[in-house]
Parts: C-alpha cells; structure tokens; sequence
C-alpha cells in the first residue's frame, strides 16, 4: 500500500504546477513550524500527565 516512484512524481508535478516553484520553500517552512508545534505541545502533555500522576501518587501517600 506504499507509494510507488510513478505515484510520487505525480504527486510533485502537481504540487509544482498549483503553487510554482517559489512558493514550495515558503510552504514547507510553515508545515515543519506546524509539525514542531505539534510536537513541542505533545511533549508538554506527556510531562504534565508524568507530573500529574507523581502528585497523586504523593498525594494518596500523603492520605494513609
């Protein structure tokens, strides 16, 4: 179900034809800013969720 070397050129050939060549550099440039966004806020959930079950991990030791 991979892409094939065929599909992959079709798919760059449209790309360039819809947005020309001097905007390709300008929309990359925003998905990696997205992409890093995304996972700088991943990252941030997973250390709260870590932070969250330490403090009441504590929490219930703190109760008995």
């Amino acid at each position: 179900m991979g892409l094939g070397t065929g599909e992959i050129v079709a798919i760059v050939a449209v790309v360039l034809l819809l947005f020309g060549g001097k905007k390709i550099p300008e929309l990359m440039k925003g998905l990696g800013k997205g992409v890093k966004e995304f996972k700088d806020a991943s990252n941030s959930n997973e250390s709260s969720d870590n932070i969250t079950t330490v403090h009441t991990d504590d929490k219930t030791k703190a109760d008995s």
